[in-house]
């Protein structure tokens, strides 16, 4: 029988955080919340070391995710995906900048080909990111899949701008940690 629908969910602890009553106004704020979504993942044991949040340009959450593919089943559950998902219900509309909001995605990890290719979809305006994708090769032994040699000149040209390495050691030291709890490596 074919299913009629799918229903995919963040962890309880996520949405027992309040953080829809904080403002995040610079990227360390942004960036800080990403990783720390992503540590408390890995520590409660609800899916794989990445966490992402969406920003509207003045610092209000509209959405979040970490990773939930082994908890959910799903292979399209990245961070990622469910900060897009989130922000998209939220909003009711797939498009999140479609109305001129500026929307900020920040992500503990360089997004994967899947989230890459979402990000440009999702109607975002900016993307802060912490770990590199060799980072997490590295640290993991996750397989990031194939980009575009240069990506982030892709996504600048698509009107999506990149910056990087924005508190990669703490970023880092979450895949280390989940690793070395013996974190799936596929």
């Amino acid at each position: 029988m074919l299913y009629g629908q799918v229903h995919l969910a963040l962890p309880p602890w996520l949405l027992q955080m309040g953080l829809e009553q904080r403002r995040y106004t610079d990227d360390e704020a942004r960036m800080g919340l990403a990783i720390e979504l992503a540590r408390l993942n890995v520590a409660h044991g609800s899916g794989g070391p990445f966490g992402a949040a969406l920003f509207s340009g003045d610092g209000r959450l509209l959405g979040a995710g970490v990773n939930r593919v082994e908890a959910m089943t799903c292979s399209v559950a990245h961070a990622e995906m469910m900060a897009f998902m989130t922000a998209q219900s939220r909003l009711s509309r797939y498009r999140l900048n479609a109305d001129g909001l500026r929307v900020v995605l920040a992500t503990s990890a360089q997004p994967c080909c899947q989230c890459y290719g979402a990000a440009m979809w999702a109607g975002i305006d900016e993307m802060l990111i912490g770990a590199r994708a060799e980072d997490v090769m590295r640290l993991t032994a996750f397989d990031e899949g194939p980009l575009p040699a240069d990506w982030t000149g892709e996504l600048e040209r698509r009107g999506i701008e990149v910056r990087r390495d924005l508190q990669r050691e703490a970023a880092c030291a979450v895949l280390a940690d989940y690793a070395a709890r013996g974190g799936a490596t596929y």
